[in-house]
């Protein structure tokens, strides 16, 4: 396995504009969101007069009960007790539970925020900084997490939907067996097996098979996880839902940036509730408010004002954050200083810092995950040999496949002369044609048209019969491209980590961490 190139996200047209402008820092206002030493130390700076001694002993207490039945290693042991201490800060990531891990981007966003904290470390030696995953175990749509795939098969478990996901207990474990027989044979197939055992064991949360995971591939790295399902934690937030549930600020304040935002970019990745909150019981639902009541959306319940803030302050665990509100709720109960997420998360973020002002909580330094991709050294010989280089799959590929099937014809260059030619003697007719009557002169242009779109016409043409002269070519460009982009998307988010980790273990999460460079936002390329 070796690094074979990166790709920065400003070269690549697949990347968000919004993401692009975010990095080049052309967004107003958003400049200080943006990662750079000096508003690394601006952030941490903020958060210090901002983040409690209470705060700080509460996550203590919580992630100390929570790893109790966990062993720490000793960067882990060492994080936790720094997190005591004022000088102590978070970068933090975070993900669905996606059944083991999903995706393998999941992996390489962890590995990027062990890596910030590490870089943050070094550059600033009178802080700490420690690295943490927020399991989303409050989402509720499990039909988006139960699976994952890989080169062969799809691996899918069954249970019961609605309700937080991490709540849901392990049943179906028939994946298992079948995962079983694909990595049997595999270098490290063992180990994987043991580890999926191992963490969908019957009777396990889902919540804990993902910690089980998590723990066994980033104990070494002193990655600490935290599951914000946790009444401790939510007591923290009672003064934010209630102002939630009573003034609807997020949605007010968010209002500009939204139509700022979608005005620009096209509309936004989440769009703002009246109120942004749910309610946990055996499911998960909304809370609307309609005809004076507090109502809970699709179920036989409401309350009164009165009787919704009793039931906040006596039961803050049964108050949910939506995808908008979960930031809010990280940012408080954590010393963070910087996020780390893909696209789509960053572009929810940025919606919110009118009401993280609002709130007087500093809005975190937003930090878009970097990219892999993992090709078969046979893949990039192929390559090659068709005269194309690996940042051609992600450009726009059918231009670029019709530009190879063209290269060498001999009819497109007499095409190109003979179209030239036309618009010269147009330009040379319509510069006199202004001196008679003016219908002329539109005559002269409707012919203009019509002429330069039999040349448009022959073009398509000539390019469906290269295609059809050289079907075999052209199918071996798609079937490289579907090598790249399996399933027509980027790998990252297709595959799962096994399809990797199964031949070269702990060795590819290292080569992966070393090859990540935090200053930049990239695609990172490896030949395996």
């Amino acid at each position: 396995m070796k690094k074979l190139t990166n790709i920065p996200f400003l070269e690549i047209e697949g990347i968000p504009l919004l993401i692009k402008d975010f990095l080049t820092q052309k967004i107003a206002g958003f400049e200080p969101q943006f990662f750079n030493l000096e508003n690394i130390e601006k952030q941490f700076l903020q958060k210090e007069k901002s983040f409690s001694s209470g705060k700080r002993k509460v996550l203590c207490e919580v992630l100390q009960n929570q790893y109790a039945d966990f062993p720490q290693s000793e960067k882990q042991q060492s994080n936790l007790k720094h997190l005591a201490l004022e000088e102590t800060f978070t970068v933090t990531t975070g993900h669905q539970l996606n059944l083991f891990t999903g995706p393998v981007f999941f992996i390489y966003k962890i590995l990027q925020t062990i890596k910030l904290a590490e870089f943050l470390n070094a550059k600033f030696p009178a802080k700490n900084f420690v690295p943490l995953f927020w399991l989303a175990s409050e989402d509720h749509d499990f039909e988006e997490i139960n699976h994952f795939k890989t080169e062969n098969n799809y691996y899918e478990t069954k249970a019961k939907s609605g309700g937080a996901v991490g709540r849901i207990m392990v049943e179906d474990d028939f994946f298992i067996a079948q995962f079983e027989e694909e990595f049997k044979d595999s270098v490290f197939g063992t180990e994987l097996i043991l580890l999926l055992k191992r963490a969908y064991k019957k009777g396990n949360t889902l919540s804990q098979a993902t910690r089980i995971i998590v723990h066994k591939l980033f104990a070494d790295y002193g990655l600490l996880v935290l599951d914000g399902d946790e009444a401790k934690l939510k007591t923290e937030m009672k003064t934010v839902f209630r102002d939630e549930l009573l003034n609807q600020n997020l949605f007010e304040t968010t209002k500009s940036t939204v139509d700022f935002l979608s005005g620009k970019y096209g509309k936004v990745q989440v769009n703002p509730r009246e109120i942004n909150l749910f309610y946990l019981s055996e499911t998960r639902d909304r809370i609307a408010f309609e005809h004076d009541q507090f109502v809970i959306v699709d179920k036989d319940r409401s309350f009164s004002k009165e009787e919704i803030l009793n039931e906040l302050e006596n039961h803050p665990e049964r108050f949910s954050p939506n995808a908008l509100m979960r930031p809010v709720y990280q940012e408080t109960i954590l010393p963070n200083i910087a996020y780390i997420g893909g696209n789509a998360e960053i572009m929810y973020w940025l919606e919110l810092r009118d009401y993280f002002e609002k709130l007087g909580l500093p809005f975190p330094i937003l930090i878009p995950r970097d990219s892999m991709l993992m090709i078969a050294e046979k893949t990039v010989s192929k390559a090659e040999n068709l005269g194309l280089k690996i940042n051609d799959f992600f450009r726009n590929f059918a231009a670029v496949t019709n530009h190879i099937l063209l290269k060498d014809n001999e009819i497109l260059p007499l095409l190109n002369q003979q179209e030239t030619q036309l618009k010269d003697q147009f330009i040379r007719l319509k510069a006199n044609a202004g001196s008679t009557e003016k219908t002329f002169a539109n005559l002269v242009e409707a012919e203009q048209t019509r002429q330069l779109k039999s040349f448009d016409r022959m073009k398509k043409r000539l390019l469906r019969a290269e295609k059809i002269k050289h079907r075999e070519k052209l199918e071996r460009l798609e079937n490289l491209f579907l090598k790249i982009h399996p399933g027509n998307t980027w790998q990252e988010r297709t595959y799962n980590f096994s399809v990797f980790y199964s031949d070269f273990g702990n060795e590819w999460l290292h080569n992966c961490y070393d090859a990540l460079e935090v200053e930049n936002s990239e695609l990172i390329i490896f030949t395996i």
